[in-house]
């Protein structure tokens, strides 16, 4: 079968080309790839290639495909698996393998986000690292890898006991959490996975220093729908005021138990610092360029007043099941993560220039020809185009936002590549 896909040659050298794979082997699948969500690590490996530790070192000769954030159907078994895979079934993947810098969309020359096909090897398959998905969009499961980031770093928060020395894992239920530097799309889906969870927060405070970010976090998630699951939300721009007395204001003097940083900036890392009450955890999520990066901590409240911190650079396997299965069950909404929509011919552009790209998650469906195109954009290009008119109506009637529907018109009436 052939394949169209987007291959790593070298340091910024990604090339869209059609190739044959070769057939299955009797351990491995053969899929169809609906949709690549694009990811700023994707960026790093196409800036380093070789010199990128999950990058063969020989991708010049060996090129790989880009992209790890991915859902489609399985279309082939292989004869020694047919008793845990079947065709027609909808599929996520865990790109990252235990014990190993191998990865999909980095490592394999057969496999990866950015495709119209692939084959999925042995040992994905032997570490259960291809995860069924029951739900009707695809653009959902795409997005449960970057969503079980924010999962995970949920579970990694911890709480003590004086004088026990077993963590308690997970925010503190019923506590007051605050989410810093949080209105981007990561924190929009950390803000949808804590309201609609079985563990919450009585409290969640969101801070920004842009207001425009702040109005479109809290039109789509908004107090009212939070109140409704048991959370008190409020959003509050801190550019101007004293950020740490208006956040312990809202706290009522209590501090908060759970303090998350979105942003590598140390003077947000230090008010987290100094907002933590008593036993509070600072779950430290973004991740710096800077390997020198360095911040302040208070190391009195840590001896009296047992602060502590956190952090997590991705999610597990079990983070992914939680985020296809909330997806799937309706209580997680992954569309609102995202920004942009584009065709694989677009992949490129994208990949390449996504440090000045502005905005959440790039969506690339790989079956289709489309320029990369802001959501917000729909209605200007509708003017001179009925596919764009179309799809503007239908996510105008969605709040802004992507949809199962939304995709199915996509996938429907959009140009073949």
């Amino acid at each position: 079968m052939k394949t169209k896909a987007l291959r790593l040659y070298g340091k910024k050298d990604l090339r869209l080309e059609e190739f044959e794979l070769p057939p299955i082997k009797k351990d491995e699948l053969l899929v169809k790839i609906i949709v690549d969500s694009l990811c700023m690590s994707s960026y790093k490996a196409a800036c380093q290639a070789g010199d990128h530790k999950r990058v063969p070192d020989d991708v010049a000769t060996n090129p790989t495909i880009i992209g790890h954030e991915f859902c489609g159907e399985i279309i082939e078994v292989g004869e020694s698996i047919k008793d845990q895979y079947k065709t027609g079934d909808k599929f996520s993947i865990q790109p990252s393998m235990k014990g190993t810098y191998s990865a999909t969309g980095y490592t394999f020359a057969h496999l990866g986000g950015n495709a119209q096909y692939g084959i999925i090897p042995a040992c994905y398959a032997k570490e259960d690292n291809v995860l069924h998905y029951d739900g009707d969009a695809y653009f959902s499961a795409a997005l449960a890898e970057p969503l079980s980031c924010v999962i995970g770093a949920v579970h990694a928060n911890y709480h003590t006991t004086q004088g026990v020395y077993v963590h308690t894992m997970d925010i503190k239920k019923g506590g007051k959490m605050a989410l810093l530097a949080g209105a981007g799309p990561m924190g929009l889906g950390l803000i949808d996975y804590v309201i609609h969870r079985d563990h919450k927060p009585s409290l969640l405070v969101v801070t920004d220093i842009d207001d425009e970010r702040l109005g479109r976090a809290s039109a789509i998630l908004s107090a009212e729908e939070a109140a409704k699951n048991g959370v008190t939300l409020k959003y509050v721009n801190t550019k101007t005021e004293d950020p740490v007395a208006k956040l312990k204001a809202l706290s009522d003097g209590h501090g908060f138990d759970d303090a998350f940083v979105f942003a590598p900036v140390a003077p947000v890392i230090e008010q987290a610092d100094a907002i933590l009450a008593y036993d509070g955890c600072l779950n430290f999520f973004a991740g710096p360029t800077d390997t020198g990066f360095q911040a302040k901590f208070n190391f009195y409240d840590v001896h009296y007043n047992a602060t502590h911190i956190a952090g997590t650079s991705g999610g597990n396997t079990d983070d992914m099941r939680e985020a296809l299965r909330m997806s799937g069950e309706g209580k997680l909404n992954p569309a609102i993560l995202i920004t942009h929509i584009g065709g694989l011919d677009s992949a490129k552009y994208a990949t390449l220039n996504m440090p000045d790209i502005p905005g959440g998650k790039k969506m690339i469906y790989t079956h289709i020809s489309m320029p990369l195109t802001a959501i917000s954009d729909f209605g200007e290009k509708g003017k001179t185009d009925p596919m764009f008119r179309r799809l503007h109506e239908i996510c105008a009637g969605n709040n802004g936002l992507w949809s199962a529907e939304a995709e199915k018109y996509l996938l429907e009436n959009a140009p073949a590549i």
